[in-house]
């Protein structure tokens, strides 16, 4: 019978991610506020006779909407190089 692959080591988180994280979110903020100025100016050229309140409501779902999604997917890969998931695979594991 073949023999899978043997699990590499898995090392020990070398820093801490809180200061990586800040710094992926600023440039996630500033990224969302561009997509969200994008979006704001794609709807009021589509209808030029929309409120004001339309506008600033776009702006913001979309603002917040990209930030958390960035903010999410960044948090997903931080603490998978970090090694902070291998004591739950590791756990799941010992369990099976």
């Amino acid at each position: 019978m073949p023999r899978p692959d043997p699990v590499p080591p898995v090392k020990p988180p070398t820093e801490s991610i809180g200061p990586r994280f800040k710094r992926i979110l600023r440039w996630s903020a500033l990224l969302s506020a561009v997509i969200a100025a994008i979006a704001v100016i794609a709807v009021q050229h589509g209808d030029p006779q929309l409120h004001i309140h339309m506008l600033v409501a776009t702006g913001i779902g979309v603002f917040f909407t990209m930030l958390l999604g960035t903010g999410l997917m960044s948090l997903i890969f931080l603490s998978n190089r970090s090694g902070h998931d291998a004591s739950a695979a590791d756990h799941h594991q010992d369990h099976s």
